[in-house]
C-alpha cells in the first residue's frame, strides 16, 4: 500500500496561486466538490487526520460507499498510486498552505496569516510547493 503521508512538512501555495488570500472552495451545485469535502474535513479537524485518511474519506464520500465497506474500499483504493495533497486545489486555487505535524496529520494553515508565514520561514519544517495549475 502506498502513501500519501508526509511528516514535518508544510505544502505552501502553488507558484501560480491565483488568490491573496484563503477562499473557502465553493461546495458545489448537485454535489460537494473535491475541494469543499478537503476543505471540510480538514478545517473541523485539525491534526486529526493524516493525508491518507483525508485523500480516501473524500473517495468514500463521493463514491457512497458503505462503513462496512471502507476496510477493503481503502486497501483497494491504495492498491494504486494516490495523487499527494500538493495537487489538492486548496493550495493550487484557493490559498491554504497544508501542515502536515511530526506524527502526519494535517492542518490548514491560511495564506498570508502570521501561522503562514512562520511555518514558511521554519527551517527545521520540510517545505514543498503545491503543484502548478499551469506548465511553464
Amino acid at each position: 500500500m502506498g502513501s500519501t503521508n508526509y511528516s514535518g512538512t508544510f505544502i505552501q501555495v502553488a507558484d501560480d496561486c491565483p488568490v491573496q488570500g484563503p477562499e473557502q472552495p465553493p461546495a458545489g451545485a448537485n454535489a460537494p466538490t473535491v475541494p469543499a469535502l478537503q476543505y471540510a474535513l480538514i478545517s473541523e479537524h485539525p491534526y486529526e487526520f493524516t493525508s491518507d485518511d483525508v485523500l480516501f474519506e473524500v473517495y468514500a464520500t463521493r463514491n457512497s460507499i458503505s462503513s462496512g465497506a471502507k476496510a477493503e474500499a481503502r486497501a483497494a483504493f491504495f492498491a494504486k498510486d494516490q495523487a499527494c495533497l500538493r495537487s489538492s486545489p486548496l493550495g493550487k486555487r484557493y490559498g491554504w498552505g497544508i501542515h502536515h505535524d511530526a506524527d502526519s496529520r494535517v492542518a490548514l494553515v491560511p495564506l498570508g496569516s502570521d501561522a503562514y508565514e512562520r511555518l514558511a520561514a521554519d527551517s527545521s519544517v520540510k517545505q514543498l510547493k503545491a503543484m502548478r495549475s499551469k506548465r511553464v
